[in-house]
């Protein structure tokens, strides 16, 4: 079995479910079967500690683009708003994004994605508060309000917050397997919900 590696972006302000969900879902994983499929890293822009929601601290195993991932998960919270003008923040998920094998914006994550040009012409979904935003930084994105998460093969986007559980056992289904997801699913006691659209 290949072993992915899962980059997960972490930023000031991001939302604490939107990093810690997606990062218990591909950590346990096949843990239970002994199997060990995803090798789980935060990383922020500069490898530095950041200051996620409300006090949060994070401490980055890297930074972006240090080394090659095949999944990149970018988080939301009000920390998009600013960093979505960050320039370099977005040229670094942009290059960080042409390397991987998945690209999964999780709330308002979208909102980065859009300004890194990933979203042009796909289907997507963000936090219910935040649709317009979504439609200004991806002109071309066919937002879908309602659902839970979207699939366009490649690039993913889940609706807000613990959405971002449900698209990483959905990507969890993709590349292992449903009976891998759902083992997954009921060892968090969270269960699955939502479909793409």
């Amino acid at each position: 079995m290949t072993r992915r590696t899962v980059g997960i972006l972490v930023f000031d302000d991001a939302e604490v479910l939107d990093v810690c969900g997606p990062y218990e879902v591909f950590s346990v994983a096949g843990r239970r079967d002994g199997m060990e499929p995803f090798d789980v890293r935060l990383l922020s822009h500069r490898g530095a500690p950041v200051t996620a929601r409300n006090g949060f601290v994070m401490t980055p195993h890297g930074a972006l683009g240090g080394a090659p991932i095949d999944v990149l998960v970018v988080p939301g919270g009000w920390g998009t708003r600013r960093a979505q003008h960050d320039d370099a923040l977005i040229d670094a998920i942009r290059e960080a994004a042409a390397g991987a094998e998945l690209v999964l914006s999780v709330c308002t994550g979208s909102l980065l994605l859009g300004r890194a040009g990933l979203l042009d012409g796909l289907d997507a979904t963000t936090h219910h508060s935040a649709f317009d935003e979504l439609r200004e930084a991806a002109p071309t994105a066919q937002v879908r309000p309602g659902a839970r998460f979207t699939d366009n093969g490649r690039v993913l986007t889940s609706a807000g917050i613990a959405a971002g559980i449900d698209l990483a056992l959905h990507v969890v289904e993709r590349l292992l397997g449903r009976e891998l997801a759902d083992e997954a699913s009921r060892y968090m006691e969270f269960p699955r919900s939502g479909a793409a659209r």
